[in-house]
């Protein structure tokens, strides 16, 4: 009879390998594990300041042999110059193309060999590396030792600088033919005209970066009193303070300075995009909610009732089911380090874009005119406590989680008292939230694919 679960992977198969194969079981072992525990159980996140001045993050989980960790900076593309946007993608992309001790090659090999996975990450607040590696201390050792040096003493080579920075700047042209980054990039650019939060890059601002660019750029915001660490997975305490200060110790301190405050808009603008796409891709924001904020738990609450319940929600309901505009819209908030943005988004036939714009429109201001009932409440409650441990159930959810727990300073109880914050959320207070935060008059728009 044949099993249900794959085999143990063989003895002669790679490192690689099984990584791969405990990172299949490990979601499952979690979701088991999660759904057996009470209701009591805690996700513990300590928390120290490393000699280098980095501030580190640590949840020990013993379930599975794997290690998860990241290394993240006050970096992301905020920082970069109005003129140079794009930059610190490109410095991310160059970290990894040699060190002082390896080459990019060598590198590569050696985290791939040590059964390693190394990620890029980047967004509007921060930017750094997330390593997935086997917990065994020859290959765990092999792999951080790689990362640690290409973040301290990367060579950043004119060679691999050249080949990056036009594969970016391809990357720029091919995504000013897609009707929906289009659209994003147009929105951002409404909704933070003056702030860098509403700067992407095009081929002009790629073309105008230089590997000295690079060079400063990395020296004044890879420092370690910059950084946080977090470390997930099977490792003991004092190991992981010995790999945090691995990691940033040789880093330059200093340098702390944040993101520039928002300035609020007295109105919303509008923008139509000539565009050949078969749809209307429509979108609408305001700058609205920052972590730590307190009214991120009412806002939350509420716009899964809005938009960001699927096929529950008041915007499927009228727009996609009731009127057929669109297969899919949605709303979201994106919290951020200052006031990320609140957005609606739908695809529509162009024909009928204008009709679907105004619907939505309507149930915006409705919504927050008057907010969700008592019955909608009480199922968007118990869907997002109910979903909560689907949100924690491997540990590289668990490292998301607690990296953005670090990054944004947030109570280190954060997970543990986020189910019963939102059970917390009145009426009321989803009401105020909604009228203070979300202004339908200064609700930006962007139409890509506009009607003829």
């Amino acid at each position: 009879m044949r099993s249900s679960s794959p085999a143990l992977p063989q003895a002669h198969q790679n490192r690689w390998e099984l990584l791969r194969w405990f990172s299949s079981r490990l979601s499952w072992l979690c979701l088991f594990f999660m759904l057996s525990l009470p209701a009591e159980a805690r996700v513990r996140v300590e928390h120290w300041v490393a000699q280098s001045g980095a501030r580190v993050y640590f949840v020990e989980s013993r379930a599975l042999p794997i290690l998860d960790v990241a290394v993240e900076f006050s970096a992301g593309s905020a920082y970069d110059p109005r003129e140079r946007a794009g930059l610190g993608r490109l410095v991310l992309a160059l970290l990894k193309a040699g060190s002082s001790r390896y080459s990019e090659t060598e590198a590569g090999r050696r985290i791939a060999d040590a059964g390693g996975e190394l990620r890029g990450n980047l967004d509007v607040d921060r930017a750094g590396f997330s390593l997935r590696i086997l917990s065994s201390e020859a290959e765990r050792k092999k792999a951080t030792e790689t990362l640690a040096d290409m973040l301290q003493s990367p060579l950043l080579p004119t060679e691999a600088f050249e080949r990056e920075k036009a594969r970016a700047v391809a990357n720029a042209r091919e995504a000013e033919t897609q009707p929906d980054r289009v659209a994003e990039r147009r929105l951002y650019a409404l909704i933070y005209p003056a702030h860098p939060y509403g700067f992407s890059a095009s081929p002009e601002t790629l073309a105008a970066i230089t590997r000295e660019d690079v060079e400063r750029h990395y020296r004044a915001h890879y420092r370690s009193t910059r950084a946080v660490v977090t470390i997930v997975g099977d490792l003991d305490r004092d190991a992981a303070r010995a790999l945090a200060e691995e990691l940033t110790t040789r880093l330059a301190r200093g340098g702390d300075s944040g993101v520039a405050p928002v300035a609020p808009l007295a109105r919303g603008g509008t923008v139509r995009i000539a565009h050949p796409s078969a749809q209307s891709h429509v979108l609408l924001g305001l700058a609205a909610l920052s972590y730590g904020d307190p009214d991120f738990f009412p806002l939350l609450v509420g716009n899964h009732v809005l938009g960001g319940g699927g096929f529950v929600s008041r915007l499927t309901k009228e727009i996609r089911s009731r009127r057929g505009y669109a297969y899919s819209v949605y709303s979201y908030f994106r919290p951020l380090g200052r006031e990320g943005p609140f957005l609606v988004g739908l695809q529509t036939r162009r024909d009928q874009a204008d009709e679907a714009l105004e619907r939505t429109l309507k149930l915006v201001a409705e919504f927050v005119a008057r907010g969700p009932t008592a019955a909608e409440l009480s199922a968007a409650k118990k869907s997002m406590a109910g979903g909560f441990p689907l949100r924690i159930d491997t540990n590289r959810k668990v490292l998301d989680q607690a990296a953005s727990i670090g990054f944004y300073r947030l109570p280190l109880d954060w997970l543990d008292q986020y189910p019963a914050h939102i059970q917390s959320v009145t009426l009321t207070q989803i009401r105020d939230a909604f009228t203070r935060r979300v202004d339908p008059a200064k609700l930006s728009i962007v139409v890509v694919g506009a009607p003829d």
